[in-house]
């Protein structure tokens, strides 16, 4: 595939950026088929078999896609990095492109302009994003928006998503050509504390 060509052939989206496993696959005619499976843990466990069972269920095997598509947050520190190890692994198995998508951009995805994005980020924090071309950032007082809301912390007028989390990522990768590897976005750190034991001496 060029560097500039959008992906062709069926696309494989997943997320565990949330206490969910969330799948879907995406036809080239917009087809689209999901699966989610809300869980606190455990995602490291059941990703690549929900996965499997998606691909089977619709008679496709691995080498029967033409790309990846994975959400790379923000969102749980863990979940995030699950997902992204996931999707770059197998796109160097399978020798095909991944597409990294924020979760903020999922939730815009199919939503009216303007519109801002506001998700819980905990201790008093948002992560908040304007559309169509606002900076992510993370905010204890966001000033009012100047549209639409949409999110898990925007409020009683918050409109809801217009699709599933995981067909959004795969229709923005859609429309997408491949770029760097994906990554996960994150806008904070990671509120577990460092061990207070030595690291392990790694050996050469």
């Amino acid at each position: 595939m060029r560097p500039d060509a959008k992906p062709t052939g069926p696309l494989l989206a997943f997320d565990t950026s949330a206490a969910h496993c969330a799948a879907a696959l995406l036809w080239p005619d917009g087809r689209c088929l999901n699966r989610l499976e809300p869980m606190a843990k455990g995602q490291a466990e059941r990703l690549i078999p929900l996965l499997e069972e998606l691909l089977t269920d619709t008679g496709l095997a691995w080498h029967d896609l033409g790309a990846l598509a994975v959400g790379t947050g923000p969102g749980n520190f863990t979940g995030v990095r699950i997902a992204v190890a996931a999707a770059r692994g197998l796109a160097l198995g399978l020798g095909i492109p991944a597409i990294g998508v924020t979760r903020l951009e999922a939730l815009a995805q199919g939503l009216p302009r303007p519109l801002r994005v506001v998700e819980d980020a905990r201790q008093g924090l948002a992560y908040v994003q304007d559309f169509p071309d606002g900076p992510a950032q993370l905010l204890s007082r966001p000033d009012p928006s100047p549209g639409a809301v949409t999110g898990n912390a925007a409020g009683p007028a918050s409109l809801p998503p217009a699709m599933p989390l995981a067909e959004a990522i795969a229709r923005i990768a859609a429309s997408r050509a491949p770029g760097p590897r994906p990554a996960p976005f994150y806008l904070r750190g990671a509120d577990a504390a460092p061990p207070s034991d030595p690291p392990p001496v790694i050996l050469p």
